[in-house]
């Protein structure tokens, strides 16, 4: 019998120079700030969730996936490329167990988006909300994340095998 296993993952972006680019983190649109820079859409939270389930069922990061400057991902939805992360982890045998995201940023306030971000997590990697876990912690006025110039994102998955 194949083991659980579990993966790690990390993004981190700055905020974006134009004032105009929405801040997404989670697939949610957070309308009170600006936007962080990245070829896709800078969804940290999204990029940390699919390296996670990338690491843990050893299929690569998402780098190497998607490419950091390949035209068809310019501007891509985050979440729709953990969706595709989702659909290969699923096809290579395994289903997650839990996500357990850590965002870490000065600003916005993001406790009130919570529970969205949770159900836009959950649905796309086929769990339980209960299985979803967004938390939020700040570097208390340390360093770049300190200064508030960009969002880091930390995730751990669990992957367990499919039953079969």
């Amino acid at each position: 019998m194949t083991a659980p296993r579990i993966g790690s993952g990390l993004d981190v972006h700055p905020f974006d120079a134009d004032t105009d680019r929405p801040l997404v983190l989670c697939g949610v649109r957070i309308s009170s700030a600006s936007g962080l820079a990245g070829h896709s859409d800078g969804d940290v939270g999204a990029h940390a969730i699919a390296d996670a389930l990338l690491g843990a069922a050893a299929l690569g990061d998402l780098g190497e996936r998607f490419g950091v400057d390949e035209p068809d991902t310019a501007g891509a939805d985050s979440m729709g490329l953990l969706a595709q992360v989702v659909a290969d982890v699923e096809a290579a045998g395994w289903t997650i167990g839990n996500v357990d995201l850590t965002l870490v940023a000065e600003r916005p306030r993001l406790a009130p988006h919570r529970p969205a971000m949770r159900a836009a997590v959950a649905e796309v990697c086929h769990l339980d909300v209960g299985a979803v876990s967004v938390k939020y912690t700040t570097t208390d006025g340390l360093g770049t994340l300190g200064r508030g110039e960009g969002i880091a994102a930390w995730c751990s998955g669990l992957l367990l095998p499919a039953a079969g």
